[in-house]
This record gives C-alpha cells, sequence and structure tokens, in this order.
C-alpha cells in the first residue's frame, strides 16, 4: 500500500507517522505543503498513493487532491471541534480532557467524516508538551485504527452530528494575541501559566518588560517568591521571576518582537534583557539591582532548587540521575559546560551508576543554534558551542569506574543523538524518533565523536546510511539496528520506573558490575591503541572548522531553520524518492 504524508513542515508528528508506517512495511513518502499547488499536485501525481495523510497542515488541501484521493487530516481536537488554535483554547480555557480527531479532507475546514478519534486527559503542561506526548500518540493510535478501517467494505466514516452527545466541541476562530493577553494586575498565577502554556511553542503571549515589547515562553510556578504584581522580583543566569497578584512565575524565554518587523529569536530571558534590566552601580556587589534579588543555585546538590532550574541530579540508592530538560532540547556552550560540571561532580560520588535523562519531550538536539544565530560572531560561537559538548561526550566516554546509562524519553537529534551512544547502554521509550545525522543543517558534517561512537554500534556501513540518508527512525528501528539495547514502555511515568528497575538490577550484583566495568575498561584501552579518541576529534573538528569558517552553506541553513524561512526548493529528495530523476523519469509516460 502507497501511503503518502502531506505535511507544512517534516514536523515531530509527521516523522512518528513516518516511522511508523515505515516499520510496517507500507511504501511511504512525504510532501511538503509550501503553498505551491501545482507543485502539491505535481508531487501527489508522481507518487500515485492509495492513501493521502496530513499529520500537520497549515494550509488549505486543493480540492482536485481531495475529491481524487482518500486524505485524512490530523485535528488536535475533540470531536465536533473546529478552527487552527484547537489545542490553544483547550489548555488557556482549563479543559481537562481533550483528543484527536482523524478527519476526512473537505471543503469547509475540519468539517470532514470522522474515521477516527481518541481523548485523553489534558496536563497542566505547555503546548509543545502535550503536542508532543499526548497529542502525538493520540494521533497515531487513530492512525492505526483508520488503517485496519480502509479496505474494510461495511465501514463508513461518520458523519459529524452535532446533536449526538458524544460531539462536545465548537468552533472558534485563531487565538489572536488580544485573547492571550495577560493583566498582571488582575491575573492570577494559574491563568497566567495557562495563557503563557497555550502559546508555548509558537506563538508566544505578547508582553513588555522595559519597554521592550517581548512574547513570553517557558513559565513555571513560584511557590515562595512575591512581590509587586508585574515587576520582576528575582533572576538567575537565564531566567527571571515576576510578580502575580497573588505568588509569582518563573519566565525562562524571551522573544523580541522588532520595531523594524525583522522576525526576533527565542532566547534565554536575562539574555533578551541584559541591556535593559536596571543593574547595580558596583560591578563588585551583583549584576542585579536591589529590587531584584539575585538567585544562585549549588549545582552540587541534588534536587531541583528552582522551578526554572535546566540542569539538575537526584540519588536514589547507588545511582545518580541526570536530568537536563533543554527548552527545545538545545545545549548551547554555558549549557554544556553546566552539564560536564554537574556530571563530573555526579563522578565523585559514590554511586554505581550515572543515567543521564535527558528532557522528557526532546533529550537533546545538540548544539544551540539560536545561540549561535546572536552571538557576534556566529562561526566563532559555533565552534565554542561543538567543542564544550563534545568535551560533556569525552567526560562519558571515558566513566570507567561506574555504568553509565542514556534513558531516552524524549526524541533525540545530531549530536543529541549521539551523545546517548557515549553511554554503555542506552535505553529508549517506545515512541522516541531518533535523528542521528547532520547533513540537513547545510551539509555539516559533525563531531561528538560520532565517527568512533556510531559504526561502533552499528557498523561502519550502516552508520554511513544513516548520516548520508538523513532520515528519522523510530525506538524500534534503533534497536533492530543496535543504536539502542531496549525499547521500554511508551508511557513516561511507566518508562522512568522501568528505567530504575533495571538500573537497580544491574548494579545490585558487585561480581557482575565489576565484572561489566572490567570489560569497559579493556575494550576502551584497545580502542585507545588503535585510534586515540583525540584523533577522532581532531579530524571531526577539522571538518566542522570548514563548516564553520570556509563557507556559507552551514551559516545560511541555520538562519533559515532559526527564522523559519520556508525553502521554496521543494520538498527534498531524500524524504520524496517518487520526485528523484529516476523515479521521474520511469513515471513520465504514465503522467502524459
Amino acid at each position: 500500500m502507497r501511503i503518502l504524508l502531506i505535511s507544512s513542515a517534516f514536523s515531530g508528528l509527521t516523522q512518528r507517522f513516518y516511522t511508523e508506517l515505515e516499520d510496517a512495511g507500507f511504501i511511504v513518502a512525504i510532501e511538503l505543503h509550501s503553498g505551491d499547488m501545482a507543485q502539491l499536485q505535481e508531487g501527489v501525481a508522481l507518487f500515485k498513493p492509495d492513501l493521502i495523510l496530513c499529520p500537520f497542515l497549515t494550509k488549505r488541501l486543493p480540492k482536485e487532491i481531495h475529491e481524487r484521493y482518500i486524505c485524512l487530516i490530523v485535528h488536535p481536537g475533540i470531536k465536533g471541534d473546529r478552527g487552527p488554535s484547537s489545542l490553544d483554547w483547550a489548555i488557556q480555557n482549563g479543559k481537562t480532557e481533550w483528543g484527536v480527531t482523524l478527519l476526512e479532507a473537505s471543503e469547509e475546514m475540519d468539517a470532514g467524516a470522522v474515521w477516527s478519534s481518541k481523548t485523553f486527559p489534558l496536563r497542566a503542561a505547555t503546548k509543545s508538551s502535550i503536542f508532543y506526548r499526548e497529542v502525538t500518540q493520540a494521533a497515531v493510535d487513530c492512525l492505526w485504527e483508520a488503517l485496519s478501517f480502509f479496505n474494510a467494505p461495511a465501514f463508513k466514516p461518520e458523519v459529524q452530528d452535532y446533536h449526538r452527545p458524544d460531539y462536545q466541541g465548537t468552533s472558534l476562530p485563531a487565538m489572536k494575541q488580544a485573547e492571550r493577553t495577560i493583566n498582571w494586575q488582575k491575573h492570577k498565577t494559574d491563568e497566567i501559566l495557562r495563557r503563557i502554556n497555550a502559546a508555548d511553542g509558537s506563538p508566544g503571549v505578547l508582553d513588555e518588560l522595559y519597554g521592550q515589547p517581548v512574547f513570553l515562553f517557558n513559565a513555571h510556578k513560584e511557590s515562595q517568591l512575591t512581590g509587586k504584581a508585574g515587576e520582576i522580583v528575582a533572576a538567575t543566569k537565564h531566567a527571571i521571576c515576576r510578580a502575580t497578584v497573588d505568588g509569582a512565575v518563573w519566565i525562562g524565554h524571551l522573544k523580541p518582537k522588532l520595531a523594524s518587523g525583522a522576525k526576533g529569536v527565542k532566547l534565554p530571558a536575562t539574555m533578551v534583557l541584559k541591556d535593559l534590566m536596571p543593574t547595580k552601580t558596583s560591578r563588585f556587589k551583583g549584576w542585579f539591582s536591589n529590587t531584584i534579588k539575585a538567585m544562585d543555585i549549588d549545582y552540587t546538590q541534588p534536587g531541583r532548587q528552582l522551578p526554572c532550574q535546566e540542569i539538575w541530579y537526584e540519588l536514589d540508592a547507588d545511582a545518580a540521575y541526570v536530568y537536563s530538560p533543554l527548552h527545545n532540547g538545545g545545549m548551547g556552550t554555558e549549557q554544556c559546560r553546566l552539564l560536564l560540571f554537574v556530571y563530573q561532580h555526579v563522578a565523585t560520588l559514590p554511586v554505581k551508576a550515572i543515567v543521564l535523562m535527558g528532557g522528557e519531550e526532546c533529550w537533546s538536539n545538540g548544539i544551540h543554534l539560536n545561540h549561535i544565530e546572536v552571538a557576534d560572531s556566529p562561526a566563532d560561537e559555533s565552534w565554542h558551542n561543538i567543542n564544550a559538548i563534545d568535551d560533556v561526550i569525552y567526560q562519558i566516554i571515558t566513566t570507567m569506574d561506574k555504568l553509565t546509562i542514556a534513558a531516552v524519553a524524549g526524541s533525540a537529534g545530531a549530536g543529541g543523538a549521539i551523545m546517548a551512544l557515549a553511554a554503555d547502554k542506552v535505553f529508549a521509550r517506545a515512541g522516541v524518533i531518533f535523528n542521528p545525522h547532520y547533513k540537513n543543517m547545510g551539509q555539516l558534517y559533525g563531531s561528538e565523536y560520532w565517527t568512533y561512537l556510531l559504526p561502533k554500534r552499528v557498523g561502519q556501513e550502516l552508520a554511513t546510511s544513516l548520516t548520508e540518508k538523513r532520515l528519522p527512525i523510530s525506538a524500534k528501528k534503533a534497536w533492530q539496528l543496535g543504536f539502542v539495547d531496549k525499547v521500554l514502555d511508551k508511557n513516561h511515568a511507566l518508562f522512568k520506573a522501568q528505567v530504575k528497575q533495571l538500573v537497580t538490577a544491574m548494579i545490585s550484583d558487585p561480581t557482575a558490575l565489576q565484572k561489566f566495568l572490567y570489560e569497559k575498561a579493556k575494550t576502551r584501552c584497545f580502542d585507545e591503541a588503535l585510534k586515540p579518541l583525540a584523533t577522532y576529534r581532531q579530524a571531526e573538528l577539522t571538518q566542522m572548522y570548514e563548516n564553520f569558517y570556509g563557507n556559507e552553506d552551514y551559516h545560511q541553513a541555520r538562519q533559515r531553520f532559526v527564522y523559519k524561512i520556508t525553502d521554496n526548493n521543494g520538498t527534498p529528495t531524500n524524504i520524496a524518492p517518487h520526485r528523484q530523476p529516476q523515479a521521474i523519469l520511469s513515471k513520465t509516460p504514465e503522467l502524459t
């Protein structure tokens, strides 16, 4: 069966659909819908699908396509819900249950017949988190239910009927900033959190700080600090704490709204406000003014001391669990150095295992392109960043006296996917997507010791295939290839419990543990004698130096990514094999 995925971007949900279908043996291809209707119709004609699935659409599907083919569209809402801001409204309005509906495309938006619908409890979390977790899994469940019905003669999709009691959704317009606005003198903490959560990812909540229009992201509830509503009362090195009428909220990230109309870049809050926040006159007495409390975090202490804290560790019996839920998975230079500091501290503790937990939505996506983009010298910052993450990975590889485990609960890409391989064992949550490649970013060569770690896991031939084809792989596929050691439950809570159970079992037998560590040290010594890690790093960084300083391909690709500039060159052929020259030539007679 030939299934074409039409999507506005090769997003997380689209990648999940792609890997699910690929693993199941379907013939799958992608067409990116950028608004060029003729180009889209050409792609459909070339592929000749039996079914079209649309996991993520921001533009209307032409009737010339949905009238000829069965086209099923993922709508992130319950039955009867319509509109482009479905999840935003549900979060901001405090719904306790939400869902996903798989609809047949029709002339009227979101009005087509229902092929499948699933509901789930709506957590108090950001839109991005809910989309990556509950929405994505519900959409996959809908996908498989619809496919089971596809060739069933007796099946008829359900015509939408608002007289039915299970149709609780309504039609709502696109949410504008006027509906998102925060009144700091009126809205309570929970209301403010819902508004920022509902806009997290995109577009953010438009607000103003020190006369600068900014979009707010990445908010957390503060339980102790208070102050005059609307004012900044505390700050860390990256986040600010703003008082509400009944408490306070931490805001981790801001994106400036530029008067020129140019696009701003989402960055840590204090980075955006560095030239605007009041400071003390004496540089020896601290950075912030007397009205803003500078909050220091002691990263050598276990536990999350502040709600906005990005990196911390927990101790559980003889294991240390290191958490790094960095916003959107990017790891800037300073974040890499902090992670290295925490890891090195944990490595001095009397523990038998170090477990890298990453983040639940994004385990890690490698170097931080937003931080690099705004640097005085993006090339220099790229160089500092790649060396900083290499330092972390080197430390993990050379930890000889402890068992190291990467517990990958969220998807991982580029250097983040490779970083997981530095650990002795890799456990992945079912549903995780890996993108262990770099070349989509302007032919970036990549570092993170990938030329050592990836072939060691999967062999040289597969390593070359993964990095050259630049396609996502599922946790299941990663296990089949040897990229990961175990695939655990898709539920996050169960996954974490299973990880702890496995870790406990692995370190509870002293004889087996010592044998494992002995074999690890023996292998490391053999590998080092064969080819030192420094040689791998030098060779990789030589290529990266050329990427950063030798041409503009990487810098142009990074800018397109950071500013979300649509590439008008059509769908890349690595995800659209029907657009490869040989495929077009073989199909041309059929099209005429």
